[in-house]
């Protein structure tokens, strides 16, 4: 399918963007989505185009490469390359994710940043957008190498962060081993116990209940929202999850907490169907425990299949998540989910629905909630992570999901007013974007020409 052509107000902008970052594919993707949004916004709004904000958001206000030196376990000198894009601070210091992963590059990380700027404004919550990561694959570190190169990262990070000017949490590849490698060099470094620098933490030294479930829940929050627009729930329905990472488990686990039954989810190598619905507790021993495959899971499950060369979209379902990666749904992916009856795609993931997949699902009526919405649970609860350091307090995990599930439904709502507000109906995708960039914009124009 052709590409929509950008508003002519906004189609500069787009060029001047492919010109300053050639060859950051990922973040041109994520730029032209949320600009193909933005013409009814600056034809009611002049003052946004008079002061340039869609350009100044554009443009990052810091971004910072170093390398990262760290020996192995033979002695040997390794050498990655680290990165944190700090994007936007106009609701609030920069918040978002660290990405230890192969692929991670400049057009990654400011991909990533550009989208947290929108997903953390439509929270509510006073929280700029930020990115940052490396190069570095933690799968087969030892625990002591792991330790050393987050300790070298953090060396040279350090200066840059701060509670009230950067706040980094983790992301694919960072948990809360590595969170805490990185905390502990940050305090020896600064001489200070500043809680508030890093979220993700342990529970027993400062980390926030529900925030390790917390993007996977908050996801299934969102189409739990979906549905009740239409006075359905989860309640028998056939859900496919992409992924069986952090996300994906904890999807997995609302959506059966819900009355939904998830009946396959996928790994890098393939994917398992399994119509009796996901077992949980064996997904977790193997994926968190073993560490082991997808492979393994249908080796020790009755009745589960493990498919290699598919794709995880070729199954029948009603509503389905994608949680694994960018750009892993394509328009061949989006027309097989609708001729297996799928009627709902909610992007747990950061973009993992490719631009022409997007389009296609929409055409045909599915309701498509993007990431920037959809997958926002995870750096609310890092924002009530913080909250929760600045007061020196510790909720329940009740209360802190009851909270996740407020901002949630609180987004959700958003956004079907803001694309109603502008002349687009049930628009998730409009009213995400539109909602994140007007509160963005409005906070820009109020701090002056920063």
């Amino acid at each position: 399918m052709t590409e929509t052509v950008l508003p002519s107000s906004v189609a500069p902008v787009f060029e001047e963007v492919i010109r300053r970052n050639p060859g950051e594919r990922e973040f041109h993707q994520a730029v032209r989505e949320v600009l193909e949004s933005l013409g009814p916004v600056v034809v009611k709004h002049p003052e946004y185009a008079d002061a340039e904000v869609i350009r100044r958001l554009c443009e990052p206000e810091r971004q910072i490469i170093f390398r990262v030196p760290w020996t192995d376990d033979a002695g040997r000198v390794q050498l990655n390359r680290g990165f944190r894009v700090e994007f936007n601070s106009a609701l609030g210091p920069f918040k978002g994710g660290l990405r230890f992963h192969p692929s991670v590059y400049l057009g990654i990380v400011k991909f990533l940043g550009f989208e947290q700027i929108f997903k953390n404004s439509l929270t509510g919550l006073p929280i700029g957008g930020g990115k940052g990561g490396s190069d570095f694959d933690p799968k087969g570190r030892s625990e002591a190498e792991i330790m050393r190169f987050c300790q070298s990262f953090m060396t040279e990070l350090y200066r840059h962060l701060g509670e009230h000017t950067d706040v980094p949490a983790g992301d694919i590849g960072v948990g809360t081993r590595e969170i805490g490698y990185l905390f502990g060099q940050y305090k020896r470094i600064t001489n200070r116990y500043e809680s508030g620098v890093l979220t993700g933490k342990g529970l027993t030294w400062g980390g926030s209940q529900v925030r390790t479930e917390a993007t996977g829940y908050g996801a299934v929050f969102f189409v739990n929202e979906i549905l009740r627009t239409t006075g359905e729930t989860l309640e028998g329905k056939r859900v496919v999850v992409s992924g069986s990472g952090n996300v994906a488990i904890y999807a997995i686990e609302k959506v059966h907490d819900l009355g939904g039954r998830v009946i396959a989810c996928s790994d890098s190598n393939g994917y398992v169907v399994d119509e009796a619905g996901i077992d949980l507790e064996l997904l977790k021993e193997i994926k968190n425990g073993a560490r082991g495959r997808m492979s393994d899971y249908a080796a020790r499950r009755d009745g589960a299949v493990y498919v290699t060369g598919g794709s995880v979209w070729d199954v029948a379902c009603e509503v389905a998540l994608p949680c694994a990666t960018q750009n892993e749904l394509d328009e061949h992916g989006a027309a097989t989910l609708i001729a297996g009856g799928c009627r709902v795609v909610a992007e747990g993931a950061n973009m993992p629905t490719t631009p022409g997949a997007v389009r296609v699902l929409r055409a045909a009526g599915v309701r498509f909630a993007p990431g920037k919405a959809v997958n926002a649970g995870g750096v609310s609860t890092s924002a009530l992570e913080m909250q929760q350091n600045a007061s020196r307090d510790s909720w329940s995990f009740e209360y802190t999901e009851n909270r996740l599930a407020e901002i949630m439904r609180s987004i959700h709502d958003r956004c079907l007013e803001t694309a109603d507000e502008y002349g687009t109906p049930g628009d998730y995708v409009a009213g995400a974007n539109i909602a994140g960039f007007t509160r963005v914009a409005d906070a820009m124009l109020a701090l002056g020409l920063v």
